[in-house]
């Protein structure tokens, strides 16, 4: 089973709707990473074993955020007038679509209707 963490430019309901899921979903906001830099997130969901799901296109920096050295990265991109129930739905939706195999090492952008992924 997936398990998560999500940045805090994600709902606070995020991790919730997760775990509703049955998946395990950790918020940097409950761990005292509020404000934290991008290596600090990262580093967190690594100790944690998660995949990051994040609104941050920052990492999406594969340069910084290389392909195959984490356990996954989910850019949620979705437009800023969707609202919170919609983000969550979507993005649930489609995580439900993915394995451990898909996610871990790659890059997964999550938009409304599509998901791409960049592999290892």
């Amino acid at each position: 089973m997936l398990k998560f963490v999500t940045d805090e430019d994600m709902p606070r309901s995020t991790s919730k709707c997760l775990e509703k899921e049955g998946y395990e979903a950790k918020d940097i906001r409950d761990y005292g990473l509020s404000g934290a830099n991008d290596d600090r997130i990262f580093q967190f969901a690594q100790r944690c074993k998660s995949v990051l799901i994040t609104g941050d296109t920052g990492f999406g920096n594969i340069l910084e955020f290389p392909l195959g050295t984490h356990y996954g990265i989910v850019i949620a991109h979705f437009p800023n007038e969707m609202s919170t129930a919609e983000v969550n739905h979507h993005l649930v939706e489609r995580i439900k679509e993915l394995t451990a195999n898909i996610v871990k090492g790659n890059l997964i952008i999550v938009e409304p209707g599509k998901v791409r992924i960049r592999k290892k």
